[in-house]
């Protein structure tokens, strides 16, 4: 079918019928009153009273209290300050408050001597120099002389331990003769307080008083390296935990808190008991305060008005809780439901106090006047009590919950910084040995450095080794086909604990320190002792005379424990540095297995089983 054609129009009409879009601007846009008055807008009335009550009643609002808001509060505060710190079972001392708690308890000897072998060489050649830097150059030599470093003898079973550390036998023919040994030095001058300096030294008369006066300089220095215990410890080495207590005076009697389960690191009320002899009242009061309170807040906590958004940096709903986590459920809903309803009291207390609220008299927007009793009051051991910072007692007998608040002069967390282990224990169970195993993981070495006690336990036994096949054994051993091996050897940094009866006791029983006897094929020399290396397992072992050690037996459970030793270092209050050698304990990671193992039948040399 033909399509009829259609003529064609002229270009330019088709321009001037184009149609093009308009654009529009505003430069301003805003509302015009259509009155000069604001009564009706500041009435904020309500179209539709009927959807407002409906959505009340949903929400809830109905069911109210008819409680007002608290606008003023009286408080009234005991406060007393902590007076004296007692190690263990050690003498009664003064509260040192230039010290962080911590540094008090914690600090220990620095080990500088083992098995009567000099350690610490860098702590000595520290002190060394600085000694040498305030004596006169002219006695420079003569010091060196008297307070030097000395090389241990190859031949002597005295010095293997040191002989056999190359690292530390290599610096020690670096120091002998070359450096002074600060640390023998001091050990001089405060050994006897008549010792001086110079004693069997020839120095002139006119030398002697700036030698003194520089010896004293000196031995500040030194003591001020890092802390050191002026009586006892509170390192249990029985429990293998700090164990301490401090006193403060209250109105009539005193207050004991006893920390008896300290494993060191974060120190905090929650590691004290109030003795069951200590009195329940507070300290002298203070005078009564007015504060406005005002409303707790929290991360995520519901806002109280209706539209606005909480704060995301809580994410609620990403709460992570098992169903046997019933009370962290527990807290959320009642954080959630009842956050609204705590209000916070401000109060500044002094670092180092226990203080107690006597009363709180509340005033709310009504005028009335609420007198707001304790929620931690009554039996220690009712379990319907709740109090937050609360301190449990010791004992059996029923007593009053005490209500004090404990305000320890101790570091903020993470203020302190810890250095790397100097060393490392792990105390395990081995069911097939049935002992219990002290692993030296990591053990000091005569340098200040630090080593894994396999290698060095390797490196000795091979030294040993090397000097038995220098002493030729007095009959050669007999050819056989096969060896009769009487006990299997395990490696010797590991060192046995064995389960020993308490004196008096039928049925209890302690694990005490043992020593495995070191065996060297075909060597004539004696049979000695596998010694442990750390200072922590050497307990009782350098003094003289050597005493056992003992180790609780619930102190090992099933899953093992570690104890470590290093160095602390924070500032304190005043800005002044501190350091402090201590020994912290954690959780182990389970059973081992020593390999021990009694009467085999091996391969000899040669032959064939």
């Amino acid at each position: 079918m033909p399509f009829p054609l259609q003529p064609v129009r002229d270009y330019h009409e088709l321009l001037v019928e184009r149609l093009f879009p308009s654009v529009t601007i505003w430069n301003r846009l805003e509302g015009r009153p259509r009155t000069v008055e604001f009564e009706r807008a500041l009435r904020a009335e309500v179209r539709d009273a009927l959807w407002m009550l409906t959505r009340q009643w949903q929400m809830g609002e109905f069911r109210g209290d008819d409680a007002g808001s608290p606008v003023s509060a009286t408080l009234q505060l005991s406060d007393t300050r902590l007076t004296t710190i007692q190690a263990r079972e050690g003498v009664v001392a003064p509260m040192d408050e230039t010290l962080p708690l911590e540094t008090v308890v914690e600090r220990r000897e620095v080990p500088v001597t083992a098995g009567g072998l000099a350690m610490a060489l860098d702590l000595r050649l520290l002190a060394g120099r600085r000694w040498l830097k305030q004596a006169p150059a002219v006695y420079r030599e003569a010091f060196i002389g008297r307070y030097g470093f000395e090389l241990p003898d190859p031949g002597d079973a005295a010095d293997t331990d040191l002989v056999a550390q190359t690292q530390a036998h290599a610096t020690l023919q670096a120091l002998a003769g070359r450096a002074l040994d600060g640390l023998a030095l001091y050990e001089h001058l405060t050994a006897a307080p008549g010792n001086r300096v110079y004693d069997g030294l020839p120095v002139a008369n006119a030398d002697k008083p700036s030698l003194d006066v520089a010896a004293a300089d000196f031995v500040a220095f030194v003591e001020g390296m890092f802390e050191r215990p002026h009586d006892d410890h509170a390192w249990d080495p029985t429990r293998l935990e700090h164990r301490f207590a401090v006193t403060a005076l209250a109105r009539s009697g005193e207050k004991r808190f006893v920390a008896e389960e300290y494993p060191g690191g974060r120190l905090d009320w929650h590691a004290f008991s109030l003795d069951e002899d200590s009195t329940d009242e507070g300290g002298p009061l203070l005078d009564a305060i007015s504060v406005v309170p005002r409303p707790a807040q929290f991360d995520g906590m519901p806002d109280s008005r209706w539209w606005a958004f909480e704060d995301g940096r809580t994410n609620l709903g990403d709460v992570d809780a098992d169903t046997t986590d019933v009370a962290k459920l527990l807290f959320l809903e009642f954080a959630l439901v009842y956050g609204n309803d705590w209000s916070i009291i401000p109060c500044e207390l002094p670092v180092g106090s226990v203080a107690r609220v006597e009363g709180l008299s509340v005033t709310n927007v009504f005028g009335e006047r609420l007198w707001v009793e304790a929620a931690g009051a009554g039996d220690d051991e009712d379990w319907r009590r709740w109090a937050m910072y609360g301190i449990s007692r010791t004992g059996v007998e029923p007593r009053a919950a005490d209500r004090s608040l404990l305000l320890l002069p101790t570091l903020p967390g993470g203020a302190g910084g810890e250095g790397r282990p100097l060393e490392s224990v792990a105390l395990v169970r081995d069911e097939m040995a049935n002992m219990v195993w002290g692993i030296e993981r990591t053990v000091p070495l005569a340098t200040g450095d630090t080593r894994r006690g396999s290698e060095v336990a390797a490196e000795g036994l091979a030294h040993r080794r090397v000097l038995a096949r220098a002493t030729p054994a007095a009959e050669p051993p007999p050819a056989a086909p096969i060896a009769y091996r009487a006990m299997m050897m395990p490696p010797e940094h590991w060192i046995p604990f064995v389960p020993v009866h308490v004196a008096g006791q039928s049925r209890e029983t302690q694990l005490q320190r043992a020593a495995l006897p070191r065996i060297l094929e075909g060597s004539a020399v004696p049979i000695a002792r596998v010694r442990p290396r750390t200072t922590l397992l050497r307990e009782g072992l350098d003094e003289t005379p050597a005493r056992s050690y003992l180790v609780h037996e619930e102190e090992v459970p099933r899953e093992g424990t570690n104890v470590a030793l290093a160095f602390q270092r924070a500032r304190w209050r005043d800005g002044r540095t501190v350091v402090w050698l201590s020994a912290r304990r954690g959780t182990g990671h389970g059973e081992g297995s020593s390999g021990l193992a009694f009467d085999q039948i091996t391969e000899a040399d040669g032959g064939a089983a």
